[in-house]
């Protein structure tokens, strides 16, 4: 059962350094899109199974194994979109994501040079998007977060977050 839940939860709260007083602003999953096509693999895979009795019984196997594969495939990658978060917290921004092996990558508030939101013609409709930070160091696991859900809410979140803990100056108008 550990093994299990280790597996399906990421565990963020250990990501955070409590004794400098950091606390999550928001923990941010993937949009349900990213289950669009785990859903069509798992549906494909059911009807191939439920084909199996009909089927000539010297290559029955077949079906089934490529249901098989289907369902292991939708399997690992609705696994790895569960696991995969983005986090915004009071100091910093960080990702942490993977199945077996864990990736984390954590950028201070102070690196983070700007953000573009980007938002494609279904991600307007359906409420998605992607966001793209620049920083000093280019090369890491927080240049590009896709399938962001409500982006323009997480957007506005990270520039409070910047504004609150007094990196960026007030606003002169």
């Amino acid at each position: 059962m550990g093994l299990l839940k280790s597996l399906s939860d990421p565990n963020i709260r250990k990501h955070l350094l409590r004794d400098e007083g950091e606390v999550i602003v928001d923990e941010v999953l993937h949009h349900w899109i990213v289950y669009v096509v785990p859903v069509i693999e798992v549906v494909a895979a059911v009807a191939l199974l439920l084909w199996v009795p009909f089927a000539d019984i010297s290559f029955a196997w077949l079906p089934m194994l490529v249901a098989g594969a289907l369902l292991c495939h939708a399997g690992w990658k609705a696994l790895a979109a569960h696991r995969d978060r983005f986090v915004i917290t009071n100091m910093r921004v960080f990702r942490v994501h993977g199945v077996l092996s864990q990736q984390h990558a954590t950028m201070p508030l102070s690196r983070i040079l700007d953000i573009t939101v980007v938002r494609p013609l279904q991600g307007r409709i359906l409420g998605f998007g992607h966001f793209v930070f620049e920083s000093a160091a280019q090369e890491q696991g927080l240049r590009d977060i896709r399938y962001v859900a409500r982006p323009g809410e997480r957007d506005l979140a990270i520039q409070r977050v910047v504004q609150r803990s007094g990196l960026r100056g007030p606003k002169v108008n």
